[in-house]
């Protein structure tokens, strides 16, 4: 499949996730070639016109007041990528640089950065032909954009730095040898354009952002299959009462759970408890103890209120991180249209550092909710009659899934520590010129670390859950919940005997919460 970018189009963020995962080549059409080139045309007329630009015929930074001739272009936008490629630490993996160099590239391609249309093409060469520029993941201050991470891509593009290529790692210049592409030449503005915007928190924060939804998508079942397996009631989820909180999520959610859980024989009717408990009730005794309980505790019977502030979230999260793929985010713009050019602050990544510490609460509220149902399950006085530690046989003797909760518990806490906001956290820079940066970069590694600490929370509620089931009876499970149940099986028996969980919660995390919608 051929992604080809049309002037004005809004790329989507599946588009954004389906390119970094390598679906297909990416190329412009005859409307985008005419946007940039028209851009870099009204750039050189200004250049001849005497026009002052920031970083065309002055330096940039901490030397915004200097005066460069046009005459040393090659040379200021040369140093300038590689004065700023300063991150360090682990190398961001291939697919997540993929989606960065889109994204770069889509706001590029909107033609209002003035880029030699052939040093876009070159990019976009880079990208086809598989290189993959090594990034250090540590050093982004997410404005003026990802210098860093932009400029180690940047410096392979000019045959510099390293890359990977077919799964080796190679000097920049050998990497565009053995693809046959030539090494940019940098001119007038070309160096700023390629690093001066939020691409990679962009890039990072749309890949973190799909794998989020898809966890939340899936957490619908995982919720219906622990109100199955500890016998939960069905009555709160009715959609009638719902009606009367209009917040659009929790309905979502609601409706989600009321659908799936139709025709399950281990969730409870209410009605069939109310009517128990009528019988036991004695006014002449006094207070007693009932049999059961007439509803179940928060993290069943609020499902709705809690799950679905995250799914109103994520949608939110989404438009922003989607607004910014879509737009010039860097300084300054050239617009052909309108002859002018504009210094401006678009490099500023406040609005994905938000989302992204937005997506970090909302992924540590999923994972506080799936503790206290792991909670539930492992507990004999909380379960709805299940054995202790879902311990069927040899109780005592086995310890059964006891030590998942270490784990659950652990990372629990990790996360909680993780939730403090990234994006209040500026500190200055560049002798005060950048005196307040959005630390987007950085927000969004977060929340992809708390993201896969999730899911290993949630992974280890879906095995107790199944687990539960078993010993209930899993044929009475709902048809959806049911598929779900039988994918986790492909993965993990039923535990009659005390083995090591490790690799079935990494594999029940990639195979099941990773996999694809």
């Amino acid at each position: 499949m051929t992604f080809t970018l049309t002037a004005g189009q809004r790329v989507t963020l599946e588009e954004l996730r389906q390119v970094a995962a390598g679906a297909g080549p990416l190329t412009l059409d005859a409307s985008v070639r005419d946007r940039v080139g028209r851009s870099r045309q009204t750039l050189e007329k200004f250049v001849s016109d005497g026009r002052v630009i920031y970083g065309v015929n002055t330096s940039m930074g901490g030397f915004v007041s200097w005066l460069v001739p046009v005459s040393l272009a090659r040379q200021l936008q040369e140093n300038l990528i590689n004065a700023v490629a300063t991150n360090v630490g682990a190398y961001v993996d291939d697919t997540t640089v993929r989606a960065i160099m889109m994204s770069r590239i889509v706001s590029l391609s909107r033609g209002n950065s003035a880029v030699a249309p052939e040093n876009l093409d070159k990019l976009i060469a880079v990208l086809n032909a598989g290189i993959t520029p090594c990034v250090p993941e540590k050093g982004s201050l997410g404005t003026s954009g990802d210098l860093g991470p932009l400029a180690a891509i940047a410096l392979v593009c000019i045959g510099q730095w390293k890359a990977r290529l077919g799964g080796v790692e190679l000097p920049g210049a050998e990497a565009l040898r053995r693809a046959g592409i030539a090494p940019m030449e940098l001119s007038t503005k070309d160096g700023l354009a390629l690093i001066n915007g939020t691409s990679g928190m962009v890039g990072l924060g749309g890949l973190v952002y799909a794998q989020a939804r898809r966890l939340v998508d899936i957490y619908h079942l995982v919720s219906a299959l622990s109100v199955e397996g500890l016998a939960g009631k069905t009555k709160p989820f009715d959609p009638r009462v719902h009606k009367l909180k209009p917040h659009r999520g929790q309905q979502e959610v609601a409706e989600r759970l009321w659908a799936v859980l139709d025709g399950s024989r281990l969730a409870v009717n209410e009605s069939h408890t109310e009517a128990a408990l009528a019988d036991e009730m004695d006014a002449s005794a006094g207070a007693q103890r009932g049999s059961d309980q007439i509803e179940d505790a928060y993290s069943i019977r609020c499902t709705p209120q809690i799950l679905g502030p995250i799914v109103d979230s994520l949608r939110t999260i989404g438009e922003t991180v989607e607004d910014e793929l879509n737009s010039s985010n860097d300084n300054p713009l050239i617009l052909p249209d309108e002859d002018e050019v504009f210094h401006n602050g678009h490099f500023h990544g406040q609005y994905v550092a938000m989302a992204m510490d937005h997506l970090t609460l909302s992924l540590t509220t999923l994972c506080n909710l799936a503790n206290r149902r792991v909670d539930r399950f492992l507990d004999q006085s909380n379960s709805n009659g299940l054995p202790p530690f879902l311990c069927s046989v040899d109780a005592g003797l086995r310890l059964g899934l006891m030590g998942g909760q270490f784990m659950t518990a652990s990372i629990t806490a990790e996360n909680r520590t993780l939730a403090t906001p990234v994006s209040v956290q500026s500190l200055t820079s560049t002798a005060d010129f950048q005196d307040i940066v959005s630390l987007g970069f950085v927000a969004a590694r977060r929340a992809r670390d708390v993201l896969r600490n999730t899911m290993y929370v949630v992974a280890f509620e879906l095995l107790c859950a199944c687990q539960a089931a078993d010993i209930r009876g899993a044929d009475g499970l709902s048809a959806q919940t049911r598929a779900l149940y039988e994918r986790t099986r492909e993965i993990v028996p039923f535990l009659d005997r005390d083995v090591t969980i490790t690799d079935y919660i990494e594999k029940i995390v990639d195979d099941i919460l990773c996999a694809p919608a």
